[in-house]
């Protein structure tokens, strides 16, 4: 038996069961501690068909850890090990701040969902820079993304420095940024998705950005809950703001149009948001002719989800939720999944089956 598949076979038997009778925050803590203390270990060496090149960065697979998921770049070697193609670790604030009130995620289990209102807590940059140029030193497989976002007591006009503080102290241990303006649990953050909006906050941003050692491409992290009128103004003015890609999507917070009924407040992931989001996917990559990159996040849970996400428009996907319900064999299982997906569709790489359905 491989490594990865004794890892699952340990978490599906017997820790799930114990971790789900945790609260789930400190179920994920953890989770978080046991990746950070295992040994590094080889993952096996992915299919060439799998690889994607994209911005100039070489991913052996397209399959992601979402962000939210290792906010503080404390596991970045049990990422490698499980397989993932990179990894999106944050979002990642310039000071250290706890977030929001404790409880504040929760499972749906019976949707296969999470909701969430953590409300960006953060070790800060500071605390996260060392973890990261240790890795650099020692030498990491995969590529990094750095999601970052604003203090929730910075004030509105201080909101495009945070960003820009972000990048000048991080940015040069990034392969690739992303700007989170769209999760619903701090205050007026989604106010910045409007293209005017924006547009004064990524002026800030490639002003620090245009410093880097080496061109670093920057992405915005956008919300579900996007009007479709809005969503096409983004994918407009996105070559303009110097958007290099797009994430789609974060949490939604209309539960009720995806059949959830809750009281708990927060953001809500998993199965409920995966047709949703596929929808987001295919609409960005019809409406831009597949001009911007797409990395899709929500729902993904088999290689089909992954798979449909891809033919939709995605050129990367993440998995965060899917990932507590189907335990650390899910990547595996995606990727030789989807190798079969290809052969038997007579695809030679995953970039030819990007947005095939569209």
């Amino acid at each position: 038996m491989s490594t990865i598949s004794t890892i699952d076979a340990i978490y599906r038997h017997l820790l799930k069961r114990y971790l789900f009778r945790r609260d789930a925050e400190r179920a994920h803590r953890t989770m978080l501690r046991m990746l950070a203390a295992m040994p590094a270990f080889s993952a096996p060496r992915d299919k060439p068909e799998l690889g994607v090149k994209l911005w100039g960065i070489d991913f052996s697979n397209p399959i992601g850890l979402a962000a939210g998921m290792d906010k503080d770049a404390v596991a970045v070697h049990g990422w490698e090990t499980l397989g993932f193609g990179f990894a999106e670790l944050g979002t990642i604030t310039p000071r250290p701040q706890a977030g929001n009130e404790i409880p504040r995620i929760w499972r749906v289990p019976e949707r296969r969902a999470l909701i969430n209102r953590l409300g960006f807590p953060s070790e800060g940059m500071e605390a996260v820079a060392p973890r990261l140029e240790q890795l650099r030193k020692a030498g990491v497989s995969i590529p990094l993304a750095l999601n970052f976002g604003p203090n929730k007591d910075t004030p509105l006009e201080g909101i495009a420095a945070d960003y820009g503080a972000l990048i000048a102290r991080l940015g040069p241990l990034a392969d690739f940024i992303v700007v989170n303006v769209s999760s619903p649990n701090t205050p007026g953050l989604r106010n910045w998705e409007s293209p005017r909006k924006m547009s004064e906050l990524f002026t800030a941003i490639h002003e620090h950005a245009g410093k880097l050692p080496r061109p670093t491409p920057v992405l915005v992290k956008i919300s579900p809950d996007l009007e479709r009128n809005e969503l096409f103004r983004i994918c407009d003015s996105a070559p303009a703001l110097g958007i290099d890609g797009i994430v789609a999507c974060n949490t939604t917070v209309a539960r009720e149009a995806v059949g959830v009924s809750s009281p708990h407040p927060g953001g809500l992931s998993g199965e409920p948001i995966l047709i949703r989001t596929r929808e987001l996917i295919r609409d960005m990559y019809t409406h831009t002719r597949g001009k911007i990159p797409i990395i899709g996040v929500g729902g993904i849970a088999s290689a089909e989800d992954a798979w449909l996400h891809i033919r939709a428009g995605a050129s990367l996907v993440e998995l965060y939720t899917g990932l507590v319900y189907e335990g650390p064999g899910l990547i595996a299982r995606i990727k030789t999944g989807l190798a079969d997906l290809l052969h038997r569709g007579g695809f030679r790489s995953i970039s030819e089956a990007v947005g095939i359905d569209r």
